[in-house]
């Protein structure tokens, strides 16, 4: 499972998700959020890429989901 949410990872989407899988259904999970850093002013692609939402983050989140479930 991969979450991608832009906003916080602790007490986002990805923490709730997490927290429901480890106890009914233990899952490979990467979580793509903002990682407990203050918000700045850009563009949207420009904060995207900065704080790691963007396309490419994504997919390395679900390659290394496939390789843990192996």
């Amino acid at each position: 499972v991969v979450t991608a949410e832009e906003h916080q990872m602790n007490g986002g989407l990805g923490d709730s998700i997490a927290q429901l899988l480890s106890r009914e259904l233990p899952t490979p999970l990467e979580m793509v959020a903002v990682n407990d850093s203050f918000g700045e002013s850009g563009t949207p692609d420009q904060l995207m890429t900065k704080y790691g939402l963007d396309a490419v983050n994504i997919v390395e989140a679900a390659q290394k989901v496939i390789k843990r479930k192996g």
